[in-house]
């Protein structure tokens, strides 16, 4: 396998200013499971394997390109994309967050290593970096509330394939993992991880054969959490509704969450019998990229901080609002900073509902009590390589 490399290709990737035994981490503004921790804990709270992709996102289009005609854009970002949304928003909410990933030897690559190490405080020593091969780039457009995407590159060789999918006694040693299920086949990572003890949680693409089997998601039998979106789970279940679909999942699965998209989330504990559903936050969405992410990082965060479930699913839904108020995956993931600053808008407004502000009362012991300078990270920037003054 191709020795892990800084983006320099000089030698190991350098530590930042905090670190364990497993690799590095830089600290978030808080840490909700401060009041968890021990010794003993593993080295990692969420690992997590997939394809980074460099994505380039066009905002500001007053509609969908036409043939034939030019389109000017009014935002625009670059940041890295795929499995980085979700590595990103762990990281921006105080999670130790461990990504195996393989990169190009390009700029691009090395943009998006640096990116992620350097500005997000992911360890990345489980990847690596891959001779000759070019990064894949995602162009996104987004308009009216939605995203169009074009995605290009090639067959990754068998050094990155590897990485990605994860030799069976390779993950390291954290307490809870997101994977992304793929019907027909088996991610072997999967099952050593939960044999150790990590609790996974996971969510799953379009089905495009059409089958919509359940059987066909071997690895969910290994999860704690599956977290579909409401057509997902109709389809999968053949529910006639997603409140029924959610409960027709805890047959397979302890936790199901079904996301309704303008309507909020539901989530059914099938050990408990709990339930929980939150409506969405109304926002002024400007890009969707990567919402779905941040929900779930938002999620995996309340459950490793054993909060209840309804205020695990509030959170996740008040994360994922953020996020599309953004433009840009990675980019618009929020940090406490962000949480923060609406939290104290929210109860300065004269209008507000007393039962919406009871709903997300559980942040008045999280989030910082005043505005403070969010904790030093250099978050990717919206183009690539401005040159450096020396």
């Amino acid at each position: 396998m191709t020795t892990p490399t800084a983006p320099n290709g000089k030698g190991p990737s350098p530590h930042g200013p905090s670190s364990t035994a497993g690799g590095t981490y830089r600290r978030a503004q808080v840490d909700p499971l401060a009041r968890l921790r021990t010794p003993a804990d593993p080295p990692w709270d969420v690992y997590l394997t997939g394809t980074v992709f460099l994505d380039i996102i066009f905002t500001g289009l007053d509609s969908a390109p036409v043939r034939g005609t030019e389109s000017w854009a009014r935002g625009m970002g670059s940041s890295p994309g795929g499995v980085a949304n979700m590595a990103t928003a762990l990281a921006r909410l105080g999670l130790r967050t461990s990504l195996a990933a393989a990169f190009g030897d390009d700029h691009y690559g090395d943009y998006c290593w640096d990116a992620l190490e350097q500005g997000e405080g992911i360890d990345l020593s489980s990847s690596c970096r891959v001779p000759g091969w070019h990064s894949p780039v995602t162009v996104s457009m987004a308009y009216e509330g939605e995203r169009t995407m074009v995605s290009h590159g090639h067959e990754p060789p068998p050094e990155a394939a590897l990485v990605q999918e994860e030799a069976p006694d390779r993950p390291p040693h954290a307490r809870a993992a997101v994977a992304s299920l793929e019907p027909g086949r088996r991610a072997p990572w999967i099952a050593q991880a939960a044999r150790r003890g990590t609790r996974i949680f996971a969510d799953v693409g379009w089905d495009d054969t059409g089958a919509w089997d359940l059987a066909g998601l071997a690895d969910l039998e290994h999860c704690e959490a599956f977290l579909p979106n409401a057509q997902e789970a109709m389809r999968y279940t053949g529910a006639d509704c997603p409140r029924e679909a959610a409960h027709a999942l805890t047959a397979h699965v302890p936790v199901a969450v079904v996301t309704l998209g303008a309507e909020g989330a539901y989530a059914v504990d099938g050990r408990t019998g709990e339930t929980a559903v939150v409506p969405a936050i109304a926002v002024e969405a400007l890009d969707p990229t990567g919402a779905g992410d941040v929900f779930v990082a938002g999620f995996v965060t309340g459950t490793l901080a054993d909060w209840p479930l309804a205020d695990r699913l509030a959170f996740a839904g008040l994360t994922a609002a953020l996020s599309v108020q953004e433009f840009g995956g990675s980019l618009s993931a929020p940090g406490w900073a962000e949480i923060g600053a609406w939290w104290r808008k929210v109860q300065s407004l004269d209008q507000q509902d007393p039962e919406a502000l009871r709903r997300y009362a559980f942040l008045a012991g999280l989030v910082p009590a005043q505005e403070t300078r969010p904790w030093p990270l250099r978050r990717a920037v919206p183009t690539i390589g401005f040159r450096r003054s020396a």
